[in-house]
């Protein structure tokens, strides 16, 4: 039962961990209300500088043309002056273009790029020449580019002390737009709403460019463009949905229809999101993203545009967050926004959460209340989970130990009623029963820590507070030991708990497998796994072998020498007991 017991572990975690090394999300539906963008190339020029080539499919290009209005005139890229507003506070440094209002910087002081090429600078999440929210507004059959207009902003710099807003106008002959972002010092969100004159009676449709991915910031993978390889789109609709880039076509827009609560471009550790569940205009109606066509064919980055309605006054609004991935932070915006980064994969998503959220919990307010280090957390938490799980273990050996004294009955039965199963089952309960033995008392108990390792694993893997942590000779807790040490203790630990719970038991070819196979194959396992996880998983067998090895001389005081000699009794044909020795 033990060797059953021990491979359903193995089969557990390779179902819930080898996934996320293979999982990809199939590539959304073309279509929907998204397609007012005309072709590929729409979606990805709305904040890049240059116009889209068209608004609706077959529409001609140019601005919108109200009743009885002449065309507005649009200026090129390079006749318009380009000045940046400067908008910071402790957590973030904001910086937009007068031209278009555009997002063109979106720095965190708190955070240092883990990039080789950035020297340990502070993190941006725009990348080299990109920006975000850029605008176009699409009237019938006609686009007004104002990411191509010159604003005049409220103030040259804005420094967020409380809550703060910043203006920017415009006007292009007889159309005026006006631009209001609100920030608070405490939040990474930007409150963005806008108000655009002569749109007609029947309204039109904002598109917000979210720009091609966020920036490299991590020391794994590499990206031309400098995104990160991880980079994904994620929706929030009836349920959130993801979609890697990777696993978008170069070159070809895919577009989803909504509405959706929000919209988010996500890398590892940081994400850039638009929320309109507060929206009076119906919220997001739709989003596209359009891998360049020069990428290769997995894309790291792609052009994302969400598409808003806008009623016949002008008026719209909707909120940003661009900033880290903080589990406790995304939680407070509500409407799961938290699921952007999710603990676990379809599935085992639920069971995992409920484990990963407090385990996170527990290793910050560690660090943060008690001042320690996350290593020391990780073997305070390791060895914490093994004085819990004591009295439970205790009562999973002993049930083994109980098992082991009625094999010999069991082989005996086995044998006798091979050819007859149903009386095979009918006196293995009788044996059960009788010696008071409960076959998966030794089982089940062993498989209660494994949803926590399982949880470990992905708060390694998405919780921004590990985010480059060392520890002794670990350069970065989240990632895998450059030295491969960390796996090796940790195999050794399962070997030597493994040994020490089989003192006093009689050796057999299958226990001794058994012994040396599963540390080996444990060991391969988590070569490339974080070394945080591994040191968890090395403290939490060294924290057991006590307990082994008091349970291993309680079994070798009732059976003197290796084969244990306890008595049981073996049923006659006749029905009578007899005893034996075992």
């Amino acid at each position: 039962m033990d060797r059953r017991a021990i491979w359903a572990i193995i089969l557990m975690m390779v179902i819930a961990i080898v996934p996320a090394f293979f999982l990809k999300k199939p590539p959304a539906s073309r279509g929907g209300a998204a397609g007012a963008l005309a072709g590929k190339d729409s979606a990805a020029q709305v904040g890049t500088g240059a116009p889209p080539s068209g608004a609706a499919s077959g529409a001609p290009s140019g601005p919108p043309r109200a009743e009885g209005q002449p065309s507005a005139p649009r200026d090129t890229a390079a006749s318009l002056a380009e000045d940046t507003v400067l908008v910071s506070s402790d957590l973030y440094q904001y910086a937009f273009s007068t031209r278009g209002g555009r997002l063109i910087a979106a720095k965190l002081p708190r955070y240092k790029s883990l990039a080789p090429a950035d020297s340990g600078r502070i993190v941006d999440l725009v990348p080299p020449r990109g920006s975000m929210l850029g605008a176009a507004v699409v009237i019938g059959r006609d686009t007004l580019h104002l990411d191509q207009w010159q604003f005049t902003p409220s103030a040259t710099s804005l420094t967020v002390r409380g809550p703060a807003t910043l203006t920017l106008n415009a006007s292009r002959g007889a159309y005026h737009a006006e631009l209001a972002y609100t920030f608070t010092p405490a939040d990474y969100t930007i409150g963005v709403s806008g108000r655009l004159t002569e749109v007609g009676p029947n309204g039109g449709l904002l598109l917000v460019s979210l720009g091609n991915g966020l920036r490299h910031t991590e020391n794994e993978g590499t990206s031309g463009r400098g995104t990160h390889p991880q980079s994904a789109l994620v929706v929030k609709k009836n349920e959130t949905e993801r979609t890697d880039f990777s696993s978008l076509k170069p070159g070809v827009t895919e577009s989803q229809s909504g509405p959706f609560e929000w919209v988010a471009v996500k890398s590892k550790y940081f994400v850039s999101g638009l929320l309109a569940f507060d929206s009076t205009s119906g919220g997001i109606s739709g989003v596209t993203a359009t891998p360049l066509a020069t990428e290769e064919k997995h894309p790291t980055s792609a052009d994302v545009a969400v598409t808003l309605p806008v009623g016949p006054n002008g008026a719209f609004h909707y909120t940003v967050y661009a900033g880290p991935l903080e589990y406790d932070r995304l939680r407070r915006i509500g409407h799961d926004f938290d699921d952007v980064n999710p603990y676990g994969w379809p599935g085992v998503r639920t069971l995992i959460r409920f484990f990963a959220a407090p385990i996170r919990w527990m290793l910050v307010w560690m660090h943060e209340h008690l001042g320690l280090a996350y290593g020391v957390g990780l073997i305070v938490f390791g060895i914490l989970v093994r004085l819990l799980l004591w009295p439970l273990n205790q009562k999973a050996m002993r049930a083994s130990m109980q098992m082991q004294a009625v094999q010999p009955l069991m082989k005996e039965i086995q044998e006798r009623y091979k050819n007859d199963p149903p009386r095979l089952q009918q006196e293995m309960f009788k044996l059960y029963k009788e010696h008071n033995v409960n076959p998966f008392g030794g089982c089940w108990p062993m498989l209660v820590p494994m949803p926590i390792l399982f949880a470990l694993f992905f708060v390694f893997q998405n919780s921004i507070e590990l985010r480059g942590t060392a520890f002794l000779w670990l350069p970065d807790l989240s990632r895998p030991d450059p030295l491969y040490i960390i796996p090796v203790i940790m195999g050794l630990s399962m070997f030597a708990l493994s040994k020490v719970g089989q003192m006093g038991m009689e050796p057999n070819p299958q226990m001794k497998t058994m012994l040396y196979v599963m540390p080996g194959m444990m060991t391969f396992l988590f070569l490339n796994f974080a070394s945080g996880l591994n040191l968890y998983y090395a403290i939490s067998n060294i924290a057991s072998i006590p307990q082994q090895y008091m349970l291993a001389r309680e079994r070798m005081k009732k059976n003197p020498g290796q084969a244990p000699a306890v008595e049981v009794r073996t049923r006659t044909d006749s029905g009578r007991n007899r005893p034996k020795k075992a």
